[in-house]
């Protein structure tokens, strides 16, 4: 029986049954080792009689230090005479209800290890489809009849109601890591998500031309704006990444944009001459850090939607949405024969998986080259009548 360390944990091997390794200097402490490898602390003791167990929470997200600590406590508590952890555990269980699950979960999960777009985007999850339909149903309760209904009232918005049936679900795992359900009863699990359809629109030549016309006559209006989507387009960028993007992060002399987060972790993104030309034009606002300098000092353009309603109408072309003008940047590029390893660099991908959605942006140019070919050949094929 070894005292239970991060290497002695990891060394446990996986077995057809799940088992328990106690460890050797605290008496109690334990982790049971799942079929699956994975690996849950747990407290052990004897209470009037009776065997009682807590789980503590699943290796990995707990350190063994830190489930130590906590085991130590539990153990105090439980062989102190006062209240028994289990006890008390089954009351929270069957007290905690759903609002309050998700209010511990944005400030426990959410705010601390979650980027802030995803924390706005979990936030409007929880607060506007989760909360008000279970409310305060006890987390206990939730079955996969409650989740399934759940996700049929949003069948109209299939995209929505996809990711909000992913936000359940790592709620209700965090609420068994957490103690308020039991192990491997999650709900979401047998629920099938609704099939999504990635749109990957691009404008054509002709469609860019008339944006371009439509940039220039804006610009006097919304001169920050017009160079967030002009950049948007010339380099592949995310919305967060232009919009938020400092002056710091901005060096023209080595035409680059040395951004310390984004969406896949800090990125350098290579400026082309005309996006180097448009960021020196740009004026720098005193004390302003960001290059999409917004209406108050000290901040960066919040909204970018409405002026870009009012320039896509003014160019005709009101179905496409900013995110099109990364999609454009990637048709572009294959359009002149870049292959989609680079591609995927130079929008920041980290896995192959994820430029291969552009490869059909590459058929335009395929096309245009069997033509070429066929034509040459038919010219020598068919003889003149």
């Amino acid at each position: 029986m070894p005292k239970l360390t991060k290497r002695t944990v990891e060394a446990l091997e996986t077995k057809l049954k799940n088992y328990i390794v106690f460890d050797a200097e605290l008496p109690g402490f334990g982790v049971r080792v799942m079929p699956t490898g994975r690996r849950f602390f747990l407290v052990q003791y004897r209470r009037h009689g009776r065997t009682r167990r807590i789980m503590i929470g699943q290796f990995g997200p707990l350190t063994t230090e830190v489930a130590r600590q906590k085991a130590m406590t539990l153990l105090g508590q439980a062989k102190g005479g006062g209240d028994d952890p289990a006890l008390t555990r089954d009351a929270l269980r069957q007290s905690t209800n759903m609002e309050q699950l998700g209010a511990r979960f944005l400030k426990e999960h959410v705010e601390v290890r979650c980027k802030p777009t995803t924390q706005r985007e979990y936030k409007r999850s929880v607060e506007l489809f989760l909360d008000p339909f279970f409310g305060k149903q006890r987390i206990r309760s939730i079955t996969t009849a409650d989740v399934a209904e759940l996700h049929g009232s949003l069948a109209h918005i299939p995209y929505q109601a996809n990711r909000t049936l992913g936000v359940l679900s790592k709620m209700m795992n965090l609420a068994e890591v957490w103690g308020l359900r039991d192990r491997h009863t999650n709900p979401c699990d047998e629920i099938e998500r609704y099939p999504e359809h990635k749109r990957e629109r691009f404008l054509s030549l002709k469609e860019i031309e008339a944006l371009g016309r439509a940039l220039d006559d804006s610009e006097d209006e919304y001169q920050y704006a017009v160079a967030a989507f002009r950049l948007l387009l010339l380099t592949g960028c995310r919305l967060s990444e232009i919009q938020t993007l400092r002056w710091e992060h901005v060096y023209l002399d080595e035409g680059e944009l040395r951004l310390a987060d984004s969406k896949t972790g800090a990125k350098v993104v290579h400026l082309g001459t005309v996006a180097i030309e448009i960021l020196r034009h740009l004026p720098r606002i005193d004390k302003n850090p960001f290059v999409i300098a917004g209406t108050k000092s000290n901040t960066h353009l919040t909204d970018l939607q409405k002026p870009w309603r009012r320039i896509r109408k003014a160019a005709g072309l009101e179905q496409t949405r900013i995110h099109d003008l990364r999609h454009t940047f990637a048709s572009g590029g294959l359009a002149v024969g870049e292959g989609l390893p680079m591609i995927g660099k130079l929008l920041g991908h980290t896995q192959v998986q994820t430029t291969a959605r552009y490869a059909h942006l590459a058929t335009d140019p395929l096309k245009a080259a069997v033509d070429k070919i066929s034509d040459r050949l038919a010219a020598a094929l068919i003889s003149p009548s």
